[in-house]
């Protein structure tokens, strides 16, 4: 049976409930945050104490306190985040939801295989007023439930659409879907129809929501799949920031780069703000990759600032190599890179507000212009190096399964068997007829077994080159036999009046040449002896 809640701005009662659910759940997890976070966190440096100075202590036991410590220090992260909706820390900004909503999908490509996506945007040029970073959360936390509701395969469908006064965007999937009874309880903290999970996700998608001005509708059926209508105001009262003014710190008569040193933490603060996807993922990319994303963007930024172009775009290739060698998603990197470039840019507008600098228009556009570009160079190196890396690994595969479909394994001093297994294009033929001929010399093979037992299929094409193959063993000492002919393709052979009596020798099957030659070899070295 379907079942449906709707949150719907024609019934501000229930959203008023809602929001004050919100708001009382709230208050008290900002009140166990404050009293619990901060003993944690000082419990959290005393580990780290003991792991430093008692190196004999159980560090089982001391990786799991760790363990335990973070996922409770998360917890209250997200608690906190829910209970102040009304945080101002992000500026308000014009956001096209579509553009969000693909950047968004874009984090999810190593999952497309089992997963059908289908998109349906109209009205792509409507734009509303909002916090980008916290619409772009709440869209992947939504696209992230969708993913995990589906166990095998499914769909997931998402549209976007306007009407008169909203812009409406609907996230479908066929996954395991939720009861009704459960189905108030939606965005609830602590609510959650997962096996693991503690609901902040969809408290955090309801929070943002709301705080637009914005409604929700949920549609659920049981196996069936889930709903979500996002109903956002095109219109709003809000307006939108030019720049971001920041609380720097400035020394009188200090230079850019000075000044960008003195505030790193601002700056790596701003950073994670701006990358709202990429900072889940700070510690996961360094313990995949080994790459520090904070001190890599700080890295960066230094060589752009001191105009260090070489340099620079050494650091983006090797960047490149590091992210092909350990696969990881380039949506990321874009993210992380275009989030740079923003706070680098507050950076340089607060740097000319606090040193009163008098800049020429010509001046600042210089520098702009000069930014961007070195930027740019950065992202085009990275993806070179990135691409050159992946292509270097595909053709260093492809020779790896060349030698593997052209298997010469030695039986004894001079005989070795090609056992050939499934169809034989004239493409494989083409590397069959290269690796024999380039391996007789140094394996110092006298006599070739080749096994046709395991061919599926051989292609009229592939014969010809193949007798060559056969001619080319006979002109450098080597003498083939042929075992396991097939009857179909003995009947291609015959089809194409093919011979093969004056280019090898032929056994019915590899047992009875191997027993047949073996023999000839040891009676030949008992006779030498």
């Amino acid at each position: 049976m379907a079942s449906n809640y709707p949150f719907d701005p024609e019934q501000p009662t229930k959203n008023n409930e809602h929001i004050s659910r919100l708001a009382a759940v709230g208050q008290i997890a900002a009140g166990i945050a404050h009293e619990v976070k901060n003993p944690l966190t000082t419990v959290k440096g005393f580990i780290q104490l003991l792991q430093e100075n008692n190196p004999k202590d159980p560090k089982a036991y001391l990786d799991l306190a760790h363990t335990e410590l973070d996922n409770a220090l998360a917890t209250l992260e997200s608690l906190l985040q829910v209970s102040k909706p009304d945080l101002d820390d992000e500026p308000y900004q014009t956001v096209n939801l579509c553009v969000e909503l693909e950047s968004t999908l874009n984090l999810f490509q190593d999952q497309y295989y089992q997963v059908e996506i289908q998109k349906n945007f109209r009205n792509t040029d409507r734009m509303i007023v909002g916090r980008k970073n916290q619409l772009k959360k709440a869209f992947f936390n939504l696209i992230k439930n969708a993913f995990e509701a589906i166990s095998d395969a499914g769909i997931i469908s998402i549209e976007h659409y306007t009407d008169e006064h909203s812009i409406h965007v609907i996230i479908r999937d066929t996954g395991v879907g939720i009861s009704e009874d459960k189905l108030p309880l939606i965005g609830t903290p602590f609510f959650t129809t997962k096996a693991s999970g503690t609901g902040m996700g969809l408290s955090q998608v309801f929070s943002v929501i709301y705080q637009h001005g914005g409604s929700i509708l949920v549609n659920s059926t049981e196996n069936e799949g889930t709903t979500f209508e996002l109903i956002l105001p095109i219109e709003s009262t809000k307006t939108i920031g030019s720049v971001n003014l920041l609380n720097l710190d400035y020394e009188n008569g200090q230079n850019l780069q000075l000044f960008f040193t003195q505030n790193r933490n601002h700056f790596e603060q701003r950073l994670l703000e701006e990358a709202v996807q990429v900072k889940h993922k700070i510690d996961e990319i360094r313990e995949t990759g080994n790459i520090d994303l904070m001190n890599n963007a700080y890295k960066l930024v230094n060589y752009i600032i001191e105009d260090r172009e070489h340099e620079m775009i050494g650091f983006a290739k090797q960047e490149g190599v590091a992210w092909a060698r350990h696969d990881l998603t380039l949506a990321f990197k874009l993210e992380w890179l275009q989030a740079i470039r923003r706070v680098l840019w507050d950076f340089l507008y607060n740097f000319e507000r606090l040193s009163g600098a008098n800049v020429k228009l010509e001046d600042f556009f210089g520098l702009e212009k000069r930014m961007n570009v070195l930027l740019d160079q950065f992202l085009n190196y990275f993806f070179i190096s990135y691409s050159s890396f992946k292509d270097d690994l595909l053709k260093s595969q492809r020779v790896l399964i060349d030698d593997l479909s052209v298997p010469i394994i030695p039986i004894s001093p001079s005989i070795c068997i090609l056992p050939l297994i499934g169809s034989i294009d004239a493409k494989r033929s083409q590397t069959i007829y290269e690796k024999v001929l380039s391996q007789i010399d140094p394996l110092t093979i006298e006599t070739l077994i080749i096994d046709l037992s395991g061919i599926a299929h051989m292609q009229i094409g592939a014969i010809d080159q193949f007798l060559r193959m056969l001619d080319g063993i006979r002109l450098m000492g080597c003498k083939p036999i042929l075992t396991g002919m097939r009857s179909d393709i003995v009947k291609l052979m015959l089809d194409q009046q093919v011979s093969l009596a004056d280019k090898a020798e032929t056994k019915r099957n590899l047992q009875q040449a191997i027993e047949a030659y073996l023999h000839t070899t040891n009676e030949i070295n008992e006779s030498v002896t």
